[in-house]
């Protein structure tokens, strides 16, 4: 099957061919340019609405803690690595396939281009040939007519009586050089008619075909070069699968994570105040003085102003726990975070206690390397001047100091508010009226009414000497086990209030996680201090004997 020996005669047919190729193979190019600019437009138009959905937060915000906004932000966070797969097709469709296309096309044409012009040539060649040889025979065969006319002219005058002997013997001469032109003409004719024939040979039997050949061999390779682009273009996509799959696997595994009872926990967390619910209302009885008889002898209880509930009075005051219920009293934010309910005002001083432990580990850090940095100028002072660390040390070591003494502050709050929630919880409700009215004119922590400017506080504590404070605890009962724990990982506890433990070693629990992640425990030598609650493994036991 050779284009050369099958389509010998098909030239045009073949120029009009290889220019439809040419042009089939530019327009699945500019096909896959424009799949190219759907999977660029697609990837930023996924990218554009990660950004719109991804959460705007400072970087002092709190990262979403529930876990259904978990969820979604690892969603996000899988379209948007999705969206950069799909670059990625664009761009190994870009250049495996379009930037290949278009560079083989202009090879492409230049090749045809080549092959056509030598198609041309060899066929103008031979129609050269078949001019020269037409031609020839043209002239042979006019000289034959005029040798015929010289004959015909010769035998009229050689049978003519009348005719002279030189008229015969021209006749004669002429005829004889009519007749050499003739077969000159032949002679030439004969040449070139060999000469075309040889040449027309070549032409349709080994020019023409190797043209032809290198045609074809351009036509498949072009085809060929398709196969390659179309197979190309599929696994561009088909190796971003694996990642792809990954993604969707991940956005799954990220519903799956989805915990309704952990959010509804959070919930609990953010807004428990550790209030109680209010008591009863007391029943007011307005009929006394409407059946009180004016005889002397009616026994009747004898009106005592001392004794009369103001209704205005009571009710106003009552109300003063209904806020839980609706719109929380604005206030000023005080240090103590007394503003706050119990529960909350525990969950923002421990995180002040964290914060300000972090803070005094930094000074502590700093402190021991400027402590290191006096020692070596002290060894060395070419290196430097001890002296000039001084005032630095003298600021470091203040820090720590006032650091300290807002730990302990914090603390003492800590203790008080826990210490309350404790014995709130205990607290059996009365359905007395003073105790109504009591609980009305101030909330449970002394510092809620219903009216902002009519809040009222307690007198100010007047905090003791940190060693006086510590005296004070130290002849409290130590709290009794509730459980135990087996250390999953080991902790050094550099931070005050922590407690150091070894890899495997078992702990009493004293006080469970509270949300904070970090749980009290007791060593068997009655060290206690709080531990990282995702560094043990927590057993809780109804009745435990404490250490």
């Amino acid at each position: 099957m050779s284009w050369g020996t099958e389509l010998w005669d098909q030239f045009d047919n073949l120029d009009k061919h290889t220019q439809w190729g040419i042009d089939f193979l530019e327009k699945y190019a500019k096909f896959v340019k424009e799949r190219i600019e759907i999977e660029q437009n697609y990837a930023k138009q996924l990218r554009n609405l990660v950004k719109k959905y991804c959460p705007k937060r400072s970087p002092k915000d709190e990262e979403p803690r529930f876990t259904s906004c978990i969820a979604f932000f690892n969603i996000l966070n899988e379209l948007n690595d999705y969206a950069g797969q799909r670059e990625v097709v664009a761009e190994e469709m870009g250049h495996r396939v379009y930037g290949e296309l278009m560079r083989y096309s202009h090879d492409l044409k230049t090749e045809r281009k080549m092959h056509l012009q030598e198609g041309r040539k060899a066929q103008q060649y031979l129609d050269m040939c078949w001019k020269q040889m037409d031609n020839s025979k043209k002239k042979f065969e006019r000289e034959c007519r005029e040798a015929e006319k010289a004959q015909q002219s010769y035998e009229r005058l050689d049978n003519d009586t009348n005719a002279t002997k030189a008229d015969v013997e021209k006749a004669k001469q002429q005829l004889n050089l009519r007749t050499h032109m003739a077969d000159e003409n032949k002679n030439e004719y004969a040449a070139q008619l060999q000469t075309f024939n040889g040449e027309q040979h070549k032409h349709y039997y080994i020019v023409i075909p190797q043209i032809y050949k290198q045609l074809q061999e351009m036509d498949e390779r072009r085809t060929i070069k398709l196969s390659e682009c179309y197979k190309g273009f599929a696994d561009s996509e088909r190796k971003v699968i694996p990642i792809i799959s990954k993604c969707l696997e991940g956005m799954i595994l990220a519903a799956k994570s989805v915990d309704e009872h952990r959010d509804s926990q959070l919930v609990i967390d953010c807004f428990k105040s550790g209030f109680e619910p209010p008591g009863d209302f007391p029943f007011e009885d307005y009929s006394q003085n409407i059946y009180r008889t004016i005889s002397d002898g009616t026994i009747s209880t004898p009106k005592q102003e001392g004794m009369r509930i103001d209704s205005k009075t009571t009710v106003g005051k009552a109300k003063g726990k209904l806020w839980l219920f609706g719109k929380k009293p604005k206030g000023p934010a005080l240090e103590d975070f007394s503003h706050l309910p119990p529960e909350q005002r525990r969950k923002k001083l421990q995180q002040r206690i964290d914060e300000l432990n972090r803070e005094l580990q930094k000074e502590t850090d700093q402190k021991d390397a400027l402590i290191k940095m006096k020692d070596v100028y002290e060894k060395n002072p070419q290196m430097g001047d001890p002296g000039s660390l001084q005032p630095k040390l003298t600021e470091t070591m203040s820090n720590m100091d006032r650091l300290r003494m807002e730990i302990h502050k914090n603390e003492a709050w800590l203790s008080e508010v826990e210490g309350k929630v404790a014995a709130r919880s205990d607290r059996r409700h009365s359905s007395d009226i003073n105790h109504l009215v009591t609980q009305g004119r101030e909330s449970p922590e002394g510092s809620y009414t219903d009216d902002a400017n009519q809040e009222v506080r307690g007198p100010p504590q007047q905090h003791a000497h940190p060693n006086e404070f510590d005296d004070e605890f130290e002849d409290d009962e130590p709290l009794p086990a509730i459980g135990h724990c087996k250390a999953i990982y080991p902790f050094d506890g550099h931070n005050e209030g922590t407690l150091a433990m070894k890899e495997g070693e078992i702990l009493y629990i004293i006080e469970e996680d509270k949300g904070d992640g970090w749980t009290r425990a007791r060593r068997h030598n009655g060290e206690e201090g709080y531990v990282p609650t995702s560094y043990i493994d927590v057993t809780l036991e109804k009745n435990s004997k404490g250490s």
